[in-house]
């Protein structure tokens, strides 16, 4: 019998090599390729002779780790495979928009892995040897049952002995190897939480950095959600490798991800989606993604369930016949009870790891793939150079600002030239409007004097320094000062709102700023005052109340330089008039650039430049520019029309 278990495991474990070889996907599935050695296993499979493998019951270790190399390979297939169901895409403008995943731009930085790590090495380290501890214990406790049940069966053929006597002292050891695996357990998962805890923090706080320190470009491209998702759920993943958590698979993640970008957008789009009746077809659209998601995870459980089951039979066999194996030799008087006890315990032990096999190594697949997704965008370089350190002293600083020569597309589009030697000056302490039907690159003059954009040719000078030359924090925090169309709050009280210009303010600056912002009014007269919560994005105010609290939040940093991009064009008729008080009062004694759709706006301008396919057409003051009767006159004519229009509607 002996002889023929021998040959019957040996040919099964090279059938299973030869079974191996026959399949091509098994090589590809394992992409991670773990080590050279499982590849020449199988490469030299079909070499392996019968005559060759020693199989005994007690000598396991080569068909163990080839049953190792076959369960990494088999949870590979399901996390990696490129079948149509891991791949498959429903319709949706999430799915379409989205830039295809690059697997190369994420692949995990181990040497940025090590930098995290490197301040926890001693936690790591004695959370390391504290599951060495627990592993050698786990070995040694089988051990001792054994010794435990020799004398228990020695009673019955000897019960003249001291059963306490005997029974003490292995009792006591079993006691405390008990008690130091227990420690031991408690001790790993808790400094192992404390590294996972404290990496993923730092992760996160430089992925935010890293994010925050990108150029416009990137967030034109990328999406709220996808971000979102980077900074909590993607480091949160790879936090949870250390915890051991069950794999998700890697398209698995990308289609819950997608179904997180259509609920995000929907609800950040709100008044959009209820403005078209659009409620049905955004929920439809979130159903069928979470249908699909589901999906995934239902063949990704199915995989899994079935391996799991499989090994679990074939390891129950094991010890199924360990035991009718070991009864037999019981029965020559070649093991003892406590032998037999001792190889059953240690089985189930093996069992149970190689159980866990496909949910350890989905661990570590999630757990890679999301670092890597993190790791993307905190060594992501901003593609604009933001080295210039040049800063003009505020006793220095005049206002003198020029545009030169400057062509300029946006690097979403760059086959659609905005601006094309564009030439513009606009002298100190003056108010300069520019005018223009929309599309024209109005609003883009002034993203390149906040330095938003890099201008593609020609330059960009405040005081006859190039703005490239500039410290950016400096030039957006203290020299410009943007009042755009439609002004974001945040969801904090009226006063640290304001205070966001300049954080070290004191309260009676803040005051003073929403006074010349003609905001500090209606402010008092909230029952809390600056204290007052604003809501998600100032929504509890109404626009010419956010609008003034933004003029007042520019006027905290007494900037040089004020940039109005369209300030009034979403007020009504008396909401602009309080506004546009506030704006000529914040505009004293500072130069001025004026975007503006609303010519009522710009008819005090020292300077109105009209612009029309982003090149100047006509320049000069109000008055002037109606007496040419040219483009400026022809805007005021159909902003005149559209008025009595709207008024006989």
């Amino acid at each position: 019998m002996w002889q023929l278990l021998q040959m019957q495991s040996c040919q099964l474990m090279r059938q299973r090599l030869i079974n191996v070889k026959s399949n091509s996907y098994f090589i590809n599935i394992i992409k991670n390729k773990p080590s050279d050695a499982v590849k020449r296993y199988f490469s030299n499979a079909k070499n392996v002779k019968e005559t060759d493998v020693k199989c005994t019951l007690l000598q396991l270790t080569s068909p163990w780790k080839l049953c190792t190399g076959v369960s990494l390979g088999l949870a590979a297939r399901f996390l990696y495979s490129n079948s149509s169901v891991f791949c498959k895409a429903l319709p949706s403008r999430i799915i379409q928009r989205r830039p295809k995943y690059n697997e190369d731009s994420s692949k995990f930085d181990w040497k940025r892995f090590w930098e995290y790590l490197l301040p926890h090495k001693w936690l790591l380290a004695a959370a390391v040897a504290s599951a060495l501890a627990v592993a050698f214990l786990n070995v040694y406790i089988p051990a001792m049952l054994g010794v435990i049940v020799n004398i228990l069966a020695s009673m019955r053929s000897n019960p003249s002995i001291d059963f306490i006597e005997d029974i003490k002292l292995p009792a006591l050891k079993l006691i405390s190897l008990y008690i130091g695996q227990a420690a031991f357990t408690f001790l790993y998962i808790h400094l192992l939480a404390q590294v996972g805890e404290r990496v993923a923090a730092q992760m996160k706080q430089d992925l935010f950095v890293s994010i925050l320190q990108q150029d416009i470009a990137f967030f034109d491209q990328e999406r709220t959600g996808e971000l979102v998702n980077r900074i909590t759920v993607d480091v949160q993943d790879f936090k949870s490798s250390f915890k051991q958590t069950i794999s998700g698979g890697l398209r698995a993640i990308t289609q819950i991800e997608k179904t997180t970008l259509v609920a995000e957008e929907a609800i950040s789009n709100i008044k959009t989606v209820r403005a078209f009746a659009g409620e049905e077809n955004e929920a439809r659209m979130f159903r069928d993604e979470c249908n699909a998601a589901a999906e995934l995870s239902m063949e990704l459980g199915l995989g899994v369930g079935l391996f799991q089951a499989g090994t679990n039979l074939f390891l129950n066999g094991m010890v199924l016949a360990t035991m009718f194996l070991g009864g037999h030799l019981m029965s020559t008087g070649q093991m003892s009870a406590g032998d037999v006890m001792a190889f059953l315990v240690n089985a189930q032990t093996v069992q149970r790891s190689v159980a866990q096999l496909s949910l350890l190594f989905g661990s570590v697949v999630k757990g890679l793939s999301a670092g890597g997704r993190v790791f993307e965008y905190i060594n992501k370089e901003p593609l604009m150079d933001t080295s210039g350190k040049r800063i003009i002293k505020y006793h220095e600083f005049h206002g003198d600002i020029e545009f030169k020569d400057v062509t300029f597309s946006y690097p979403t589009r760059p086959e659609a030239v905005i601006l094309r030697n564009f030439n513009l000056k606009i002298p100190a302490g003056k108010t300069v409007a520019i005018v223009g039907t929309s599309g024209n690159g109005k609003s883009t003059i002034a993203a390149l004097l906040e330095r938003f954009y890099d201008v593609s040719q020609g330059s960009v000078t405040i005081d006859g320094v190039d703005v490239k030359e500039m410290d950016a924090r400096w030039l957006r925090g203290r020299a410009l000062g943007l009042i755009s169309q439609e002004p974001v709050l945040f969801a904090t009280n009226v006063m640290e709102n304001i205070r966001y210009g300049r954080p070290d303010a004191s309260d009676d600056e803040v005051y003073q700023a929403a006074i010349t912002a003609n905001a500090d009014g209606f402010i008092r007269n909230f029952p809390d005052g600056y204290n007052t919560m604003v809501g998600e994005r100032g929504m509890s105010l109404s626009g010419g109340q956010k609008q003034r609290i933004a003029i007042a939040r520019a006027v905290l940093k007494n900037p040089p330089v004020m940039i109005l991009d369209e300030a009034t064009s979403a007020l009504d008729g008396a909401s602009e008039q309080i506004v546009q008080a506030a704006l000529e009062r914040a505009s004293v004694g500072r130069t001025v650039l004026v975007i503006a759709h609303r010519l009522s706006t710009v008819r005090s301008a020292d300077l109105i430049v009209v612009l029309n396919k982003g090149q100047i057409v006509e320049m000069g003051s109000h008055d002037q520019l109606k007496k040419l009767k040219g483009h400026y006159w022809n805007l005021i004519k159909q902003q005149d029309q559209d008025s009595e229009n709207s008024r006989s509607l």
